[in-house]
């Protein structure tokens, strides 16, 4: 062999640090065409999506299919996933991490919008605070990881309300609700009709928004994120001082912060929609929060 030569089969980094095997990347364009086509497909569709001969792709899906990767209808001659695929997407999907996938995601949020960023998750006592990251600008928005924010009145707790499914929620809910109208001198049904409309404001705009947090005079915006099943998983939240923070549903930082939780959703496998084209999946709450008293 030629010194510097790389072994036939084999393709040199670019970089010149690794070498890998071309026939095994060249298969996987196959893979990637039937994964994305999300339907199985003939071997002259299959091959066009690819970028290689019928032929040649023939060869290929000889060895795939031998290693489960791929199956082939034999009535239609059609190509697609095979079992050994489905137990490694389904091995991959059981691996995936929100907290770990969320930190470069909550990263570039708050570098984007110099603002505190938080990642919450459902726990037993409710929407809980698992990670969050201070923009460290003049004015500070701080929020503790543990801390468990109130499904009525804090951006966190509404996009929980209204696109997290779980029975537990609307016990939360009813007893937030009674709560309330206690303190407020309200009935609970009045509080349960306000809810319903606040929360399907928030379905629309795939978004909660609310004014005045758990610290004072601090505003925040909070986007679900959906894992590959198309459940809601956790709630990417932005909170920043009132004056400067928009809170309009169409302002940058409502937009960024869908952005971010659309991204952290497609890490975590999600393939569907924005949020407010699922929210119709995800149950409507017949609950209602006070007026006022807002927390992000």
């Amino acid at each position: 062999m030629i010194a510097g030569a790389v072994p036939e089969g084999e393709v040199s980094d670019p970089a010149g640090q690794r070498q890998g095997i071309q026939s095994v990347e060249i298969g996987t364009r196959l893979l990637q065409a039937l994964a994305s086509s999300g339907r199985s497909l003939l071997l002259r569709d299959l091959s066009r999506s690819a970028g290689m001969p019928a032929a040649k792709a023939r060869r290929y899906l000889v060895s795939l299919i031998r290693m489960g990767l791929v199956e082939q209808d034999a009535n239609t001659g059609r190509y697609d996933l095979g079992g050994f695929a489905l137990e490694l997407g389904l091995a991959s999907l059981a691996r995936l991490d929100p907290v770990r996938l969320a930190g470069p995601v909550l990263d570039d949020l708050c570098e984007r919008t110099g603002e505190t960023v938080a990642l919450a998750m459902w726990g037993n006592r409710g929407a809980t605070c698992v990670r969050w990251l201070e923009a460290g600008g003049p004015v500070t928005v701080t929020l503790r990881t543990g801390v468990v924010l109130p499904l009525l009145s804090s951006a966190t707790g509404q996009a929980f309300a209204a696109f997290f499914r779980s029975p537990y929620l609307r016990r939360m809910l009813d007893a937030e609700i009674e709560a309330a109208a206690a303190a407020r001198q309200a009935t609970p049904a009045a509080l349960r009709a306000a809810l319903t409309v606040q929360l399907d404001e928030v379905r629309r705009h795939g978004i909660a928004r609310a004014a005045g947090s758990v610290t004072p005079g601090v505003n925040g915006f909070s986007a679900p994120v959906f894992n590959h099943a198309g459940r809601m998983v956790a709630a990417l939240t932005l909170l920043g001082i009132i004056g400067s923070f928009d809170l309009d549903w169409d302002s940058p930082t409502a937009r960024l912060t869908k952005e971010a939780a659309a991204t952290l959703s497609r890490r975590l496998g999600y393939g569907g929609g924005e949020a407010a084209e699922v929210a119709a999946s995800a149950g409507h709450c017949e609950a209602a929060p006070g007026r006022g008293d807002r927390r992000a």
